[in-house]
């Protein structure tokens, strides 16, 4: 059963869907699926294989954040990074504070911790986007972003990496979550594909990933998401894991997001406080190929 969530993000209405993991979602169990034939997309290139290992070798680094000190504000201009999405639309069952002293960033030895705990009865946690409301920041448009990360685990928890786009004018926003982890589900996660436009999903496909139960708790691993013309395709520890033929919203400027969120839809009795996702690095890459032409 799939359910639209009622909590709305005010500037792009429901952005995410509640899904019944093992139910109607996409399972990645050995066939390889290219989601969206037969909605006119038009492909030229060769689909990458399900395991298929990225060449990395093809890229070249245009964004590095190894979190060896933290330059973030709440709103910007000024920073690389701001504490909420640039449309002003916290969602979830805990609040996105802004940065300060006892707020729930802390960074130590090249590691960045995002905490979110219960105070005085509310929940609070964080949430980190490279580009503020006027698109200052960095934006891009294809290439391979990344995230190296050891998530949080329990009912409730909802961390996220996640590429959103600042599309003005009535125009098709993208929206790329590379992972979705839903800590009552330990032994999946979610990658998504959006475009939305006047507040309502007009297109895009979910896969469900599945792991070894509480992998991705227990240790670090990469996540990431290749843009090109042909293909968005999803990466787990650089291998393939799900890809569909590409839009052309998806080739807009886009720019990466970290958060830990709480919810999601999902009930959040017996979420830990604290609860902690610790991030080693996000990074971004653009094809050589393309760099030089």
């Amino acid at each position: 059963m799939m359910e639209v969530l009622a909590k709305a993000n005010p500037a792009r209405g429901v952005r995410h869907r509640r899904f019944e993991l093992g139910g109607l979602v996409i399972l990645l169990t050995g066939a390889f699926l290219v989601a969206g034939a037969g909605r006119g997309e038009v492909t030229a290139g060769t689909a990458p294989q399900l395991g298929e290992a990225l060449a990395i070798e093809r890229f070249t680094l245009t964004f590095e954040e190894n979190f060896d000190e933290l330059d973030v504000s709440a709103w910007g201009p000024g920073t690389r990074w701001i504490a909420h999405t640039p449309w002003a639309g916290d969602f979830g069952d805990a609040v996105f504070r802004d940065p300060q002293p006892d707020g729930p960033f802390h960074v130590e030895a090249g590691m960045l911790t995002i905490e979110m705990r219960e105070r005085d009865g509310r929940w609070e946690s964080g949430l980190l986007s490279a580009a503020d409301s006027a698109s200052r920041g960095f934006l891009q448009s294809g290439g391979y972003f990344e995230m190296r990360a050891r998530l949080p685990g329990g009912p409730g928890v909802w961390p996220a990496f996640w590429l959103g786009s600042n599309a003005q004018g009535g125009r098709p926003n993208p929206e790329i979550d590379v992972l979705e982890y839903y800590g009552q589900f330990p032994d999946a996660y979610l990658a998504t594909t959006h475009v939305w436009q006047d507040g309502k999903s007009q297109a895009g496909e979910t896969y469900r990933v599945d792991v070894p139960a509480h992998s991705l708790e227990r240790e670090f691993h990469t996540f990431g998401v290749a843009i090109d013309r042909d293909f968005v395709t999803f990466y787990l520890d650089r291998k393939v894991v799900a890809s569909e033929p590409t839009r052309a919203e998806y080739l807009q400027p886009m720019f990466p997001m970290v958060n830990l969120a709480a919810g999601g839809g999902w009930p959040i009795e017996g979420m830990k406080s604290p609860s902690r996702m610790q991030v080693d690095y996000v990074r971004v890459y653009r094809a050589k190929d393309e760099a030089r032409s």
